[in-house]
Order: structure tokens, then C-alpha cells, then sequence
């Protein structure tokens, strides 16, 4: 990196080692697409295996592309090293099964998106990995839930939808005295909120959202750390501390060691990533890069419109309830002023008097504001959830992340918030 700085603006532009392209001096980081990459010898090849020495081996496990974005992310959030993937529910998945395989289990908050609740759930009980869902609001039941076979504790700084922020160090003591690590969800806070600096141990992205941008690509990200001590707690990390068969014999922990703290992140990568082959393209990679330079600007103009729609619908007629950490009191606004910097986020949630009907009929009515099943646009959106995004979760399930019948998500944009606010209100008129 150029320069020292630890101010987001500047690190989302030059964080990293990349310059410029080697080959052509080139400013903006190409496209590299390519699925391989010629060995200097078989002496050169087999250390790339070996990870003797860091190299480009195969576009499925790394690519320049990613590399820069890895980079630049890692640096944002404060980490050591990042891993990009096809997803964030790829990010998600990878960030637990990393250290929990069959017979395991991990303690989850119940305030997170409803595709995440289905994952850890479902999918991932299919594979023998228990998923302990517990209410955050008491930072104990974490500790409470915790047995011999705990591997990590997993929440998001700001839940979709419910957006009562996550008490991230207080979780993260609690696991670094049990020897658990906390991995944080950070995707409606890039810019916002370092969950390292609070404890936690790993960072995930869904690069889809905040970091991209602008709606056109689909990856995730994983950051590790490099914080968490995984040798002092071995009984608890069979999975880094004991020798892998997948990668003759390796014990994570010693085989990377001369590189950095970075066993975690690079076991996920020549491992999970290799074997499961969630890779994320390098057009998309590209794609992101654009979306990291101007995320701390976006950030702050989605968070000033956003406040401004909360402001306006907390006076509505029609609204019985706004959701937003501004207007939020006691522990929960704490928590937000602690670990939220520069704003309170991009997303508005409400509950209209009219219950589920009229939660339909302003989303039918919108004309500005995209219907879509996706948050951190530049373009302002809206969904119910309850019919959408948490249909699959089960009346009760809804209720624990915070979905009701009325409830309407907004991920606010960055257009002029009177353009907003007028869509928003000829919406409600019609609910």
C-alpha cells in the first residue's frame, strides 16, 4: 500500500499491493480471465502445491483479479488476509464448515437473514452440523449454549431484518474465554463498523450487497483476523490442528505458519474452496473492486437518506411501528451508537397497521422503488419479507428474526431523499 493510512476512503482505493498491472503498467486492475497459470518449472509447480510459496495455481482456488479485491477488503476491515467466493451464502457456509464438520455444532444469533437461518437450519443439519439458534439481547445465552463440541459463534453487526445491532464484543469475550471464535456478518456495515477491532475473529461479506453496489454481480467474501489462536484451543480445532487428509497430511496450524496467522483462511481456500469450487469470477471480482472505491461515500448518503425516511414514517398515519437503530432506545440504541460509526445503516424496516394486506398493497403501488430481493443497492428497494425473503422460516421462526405480517423492508438508496419520500408516501396512501 502506498501510504499509511488507516482512513476507509483512502484504504478502499489503494489498500493492498496492487499499483499497477506489471506487464502494461495499467492503473485499473484487469481482468485476469483466465482458468490457469503457466509454471516457471515442475520445481515451481510443486511448491505452489506444497504452499512452500504463494502463488497462482488453478482460477477455481485464487485469480489476480480476486487477489486485489481480497486485499483491499481484508485491509478495510483490519484482517490479515481474505477469501472471495461465488456468494454470500457460499461466505457463510465456508466461514463455519472451515472448523465444524460432522458431529459439531455452533451457536448462532436469531437475528439474521432469513436465506442464513435456512442454510445453518436445514442444509447444513443434512451434513451433521447442529446449529444452535439463541437471542443475542442477552450476550450470556451464548455461553449458556457453548459444550465441548462448539466450534464458533456466528452473528450479524446489523440483522436483516430485525437491525438491532449485535453485542459483538460482549459475545466475543464470552467466546475467547470458552475458546470459541466469533464470525461476523458485516454485510449492512462495510465502512460503518470493524468487528475485529471488537473481538471477533472472522468478517464475511456478501459482496452482492454494500461492496458491489449497484446490483449487477453475485460473490461473498470471507476475512480472517489473524487474531484468534487456534494452537491454544487444538482439542476445540481438530480441523486446523490434526493432519487433513485432503492435503497429504498438512497440520494448518504449522504448514502456513511461515506465511502469518492465516491457517484458517488458507485452509478455507486450498480445502473447502478447491473441493467445493464456489469460486467467484473474475469479471465479478472486477466488479466489486469498482463498488469497493466509492463505498464509504455511498455509505454515508444511504445512511443520511435513510434516516430521513425513518424520521418521516415514525410521524405516518398508517405506520404503527418504524424499525431503524436512530429510534431505537435503550441497550439496543447502546449498542448501536458503540459499534456503528458514521450512521446507522441503509435499511428502514416498518410495520403498517394493516397487517399483511396493506404490506402488499404498498409494495404493489411503489413506482421509484424496485421490488427486489436484494439489499445495499444504490437503487432504493423494498420487500416483504414475510411473504418473500422469510417465507420458508415458519410463523414462529419469522417472529425470532423479526419479520411480522406487516413488516416492510427498505434498503434505501442514494437518490435525492425527496424523491424518496414522495414514492414512499404515494405508496402508503394506496396500503
Amino acid at each position: 500500500m502506498p501510504t499509511k493510512s488507516q482512513n476507509p476512503e483512502t484504504i478502499a482505493l489503494h489498500g493492498g499491493n496492487y499499483r499497477a498491472d506489471p506487464a502494461t503498467t495499467a492503473v485499473a486492475v484487469p481482468i485476469y480471465q483466465t482458468t490457469s497459470y503457466q509454471f516457471n518449472s515442475t520445481e515451481h509447480a510443486g511448491n505452489l502445491f506444497a504452499l512452500k510459496e504463494l502463488g497462482n495455481i488453478y482460477t477455481r482456488i485464487m485469480n489476480p483479479t480476486q487477489a486485489v479485491l481480497e486485499e483491499r477488503v481484508a485491509a478495510l476491515e483490519g484482517g490479515v488476509a481474505a477469501l472471495g467466493v461465488a456468494s454470500g451464502q457460499a461466505a457463510s457456509l465456508f466461514a463455519v464448515q472451515n472448523i465444524c464438520h460432522a458431529g459439531d455444532n455452533f451457536v448462532c444469533s436469531t437475528d439474521i437473514y432469513g436465506g442464513s437461518w435456512n442454510l445453518f437450519q436445514n442444509t447444513m443439519s443434512t451434513m451433521g452440523i447442529e446449529c444452535r439458534f439463541v437471542d443475542p439481547s442477552d450476550p450470556e445465552n451464548f455461553r449458556r449454549a457453548t459444550d465441548a463440541k462448539t466450534r464458533c459463534y456466528y452473528g450479524e453487526t446489523l440483522p436483516n431484518p430485525k437491525l438491532a445491532v449485535f453485542p459483538i464484543a460482549e459475545v466475543a469475550k464470552i467466546g475467547r474465554e470458552l475458546g470459541v471464535p466469533l464470525i461476523m456478518d458485516n454485510t449492512a456495515c462495510p465502512a460503518l463498523c470493524q468487528p475485529l477491532k471488537h473481538g471477533a475473529a472472522i468478517v464475511i461479506h456478501s459482496t452482492t450487497k454494500y461492496i458491489g453496489g449497484h446490483g449487477n454481480s453475485i460473490g461473498g467474501i470471507i476475512v480472517d483476523g489473524g487474531n484468534f489462536d487456534w494452537e491454544k484451543h487444538a482439542d476445540r480445532f481438530p480441523m486446523l490442528n490434526q493432519p487433513d487428509p485432503s492435503y497429504h497430511g498438512a497440520v494448518w496450524t504449522q504448514a502456513v505458519k511461515p506465511l502469518g496467522p492465516i491457517a484458517y483462511i488458507i485452509k478455507a481456500r486450498v480445502t473447502l474452496l478447491r473441493d467445493v469450487g464456489a469460486a467467484m469470477s473474475p469479471f465479478n471480482a472486477f466488479m466489486f473492486i469498482q463498488g469497493l472505491e466509492t463505498v464509504v461515500l455511498r455509505m454515508r448518503q444511504h445512511c443520511s437518506n435513510a434516516i430521513a425516511v425513518a424520521n418521516y414514517l415514525a410521524k405516518h398515519p398508517k405506520v404503527g411501528k418504524v424499525i431503524y437503530p436512530s429510534v431505537m432506545t435503550g441497550e439496543a440504541k447502546r449498542r448501536a451508537d458503540t459499534y456503528l460509526k458514521d450512521g446507522y445503516g441503509g435499511l428502514v424496516g416498518f410495520e403498517l397497521k394493516g397487517g399483511r394486506d396493506a404490506g402488499r398493497k404498498f409494495i404493489d403501488k411503489l413506482q421509484m422503488l424496485y421490488h427486489v430481493a436484494n439489499i445495499g443497492d444504490a437503487r432504493s428497494l423494498a420487500i416483504h419479507p414475510a411473504t418473500t425473503t422469510h417465507s420458508q422460516l415458519s410463523a414462529e421462526e419469522q417472529l425470532k428474526t423479526g419479520v411480522t405480517p406487516g413488516y416492510v423492508r427498505l434498503s434505501i438508496g442514494i437518490e435525492h431523499p425527496d424523491d424518496i419520500i414522495a414514492d414512499i408516501d404515494q405508496a402508503l396512501a394506496a396500503a
